[in-house]
């Protein structure tokens, strides 16, 4: 197996805009509920891995710093690439 995959700001920005239309350049960093349900489906989606998120994992993953800290270390716990 290769090395697991990578997940950085703009690629969860580019997933991001994918719900409702969401500019990926628009600079919000806060993700609502359902963007961040949307968004841990694509990942478990485009690299096929059930993510399991704890409460506190999911609080983080309320800013796009936040998610891209949570996702990055989920993949890489996964090992999946």
């Amino acid at each position: 197996m290769g090395r697991p995959p990578r997940i950085d700001r703009t690629e969860v920005l580019a997933l991001l805009a994918t719900y409702r239309e969401r500019a990926a350049q628009d600079g919000v960093e806060q993700i609502d509920s359902l963007e961040l349900a949307w968004l841990i489906h694509q990942v478990e989606q485009r690299y096929q891995v059930q993510l399991d998120l704890g409460d506190d994992q999911l609080v983080r993953m309320a800013t796009v710093p936040g998610a891209v800290g949570v996702l990055d270390e989920q993949l890489q716990e996964c090992g999946h690439g």
